[in-house]
């Protein structure tokens, strides 16, 4: 084969490279570290870019692992067995702080949904949680963190003023089955307990106690993001997507076939998609990495004692990337 030939192929191979599309550039593989076994409706999001083929479209090679909880899926981040993950604010605040983890933010949830909720109506006040078993995920997780917050605004209360019980994804299971009587609440568990004949009080919320809390925040480690790049970039375009697919109501009945995902009928999946889209909890037209709300959180830290003594509360500029969703969106209107 002469060099002219040879050159003209190489040319022509390139620009049907840059014909193809996103699609065409296939990416390292990542692993997604989702929160809750089963999981939580926070996770729908990647579910629907996984089934509506949005991963697929941007060339991104995603595997969806389930942890029990952010906490343990952050961890999987650290040692290197996942690549990214959805973890609680406060969770990624603390562990940059406390143990040094260098991680990079690109995407967050800015609204928490948590709210404390009890079967037993008779005994629905701040007062009456004192000395209480309240279900969370596990102690230093995502529900526990929130309690701790919720309890702090709920008369100066401590977590140590309750009995915190692990239960996984599975606090509305344990409610419904009448071994817990309070548990910290994502907005899709109250209408699934509901459903079971069981009526469900809410105490307070974390909307109500701390505003300007924020919920959650894709991370990865620093090195692995540098290598990954790409992939990652790819990755949140498909969640871009699928947002704003699950945002228009005409896809109500598709997001809530997919979120059977999350154990919920469809009637309890629908009226969930409503009131999270209706809190704006997932970021559909921004990163989500609000800079008043994620450093409300570190100051929030500070003054619970989640970031030691001694330590650094980690400044936003020095974990936030903002061009990832860039790059991200710049590719969704390709």
């Amino acid at each position: 084969m002469t060099r002219k030939i040879l050159g003209t192929l190489v040319a022509l191979g390139a620009l049907l490279a840059v014909g193809a599309g996103p699609a065409a550039a296939q990416t390292q593989k990542l692993v997604f570290a989702l929160p809750g076994v089963p999981p939580i409706f926070l996770d729908v999001l990647a579910y629907v870019a996984e089934k509506q083929g949005y991963f697929k479209k941007y060339g991104a090679d995603v595997e969806l692992r389930q942890f029990d909880t952010g906490a343990a899926g952050a961890r999987a981040v650290v040692s290197g067995d996942a690549d990214l993950v959805l973890a609680p604010t406060p969770l990624v605040i603390t562990q940059i702080a406390n143990a040094n983890v260098d991680y990079v933010a690109f995407y967050g949830l800015p609204n928490p949904d948590w709210a404390i909720g009890t079967t037993n109506g008779a005994k629905a006040t701040c007062a009456d949680l004192k000395g209480q078993q309240i279900g969370v995920d596990t102690p230093g997780g995502a529900r526990s963190l929130a309690l701790k917050d919720m309890l702090n605004g709920c008369g100066g209360m401590k977590i140590e003023d309750v009995q915190q019980v692990g239960l996984g994804s599975n606090t509305a299971a344990a409610m419904i089955a009448g071994q817990i009587s309070y548990g910290v609440l994502h907005l899709d568990d109250a209408p699934e307990i509901e459903s079971h004949d069981k009526k469900v009080t809410i105490v307070t919320t974390l909307a109500k106690t701390v505003p300007t809390s924020h919920y959650d925040l894709a991370v990865a480690r620093r090195d692995r993001l540098v290598e990954k790049r790409d992939a990652m970039v790819r990755c949140l375009a498909a969640l871009i997507e699928a947002g704003r697919f699950m945002s228009d109501p005409k896809n109500a009945e598709t997001v809530a076939d997919i979120a059977s995902v999350t154990g919920h009928s469809k009637l309890v999946a629908k009226d969930a998609l409503a009131k999270f889209l209706g809190i704006g909890f997932w970021a559909i037209e921004d990163d989500g990495l609000d800079k008043t709300k994620i450093e409300a959180v570190t100051a929030d830290q500070v003054k619970l004692g989640g970031i030691l003594a001694g330590k650094t509360p980690p400044a936003y500029d020095k974990y936030v990337d903002h061009t990832l969703w860039r790059d991200a969106n710049a590719m969704t209107k390709k």
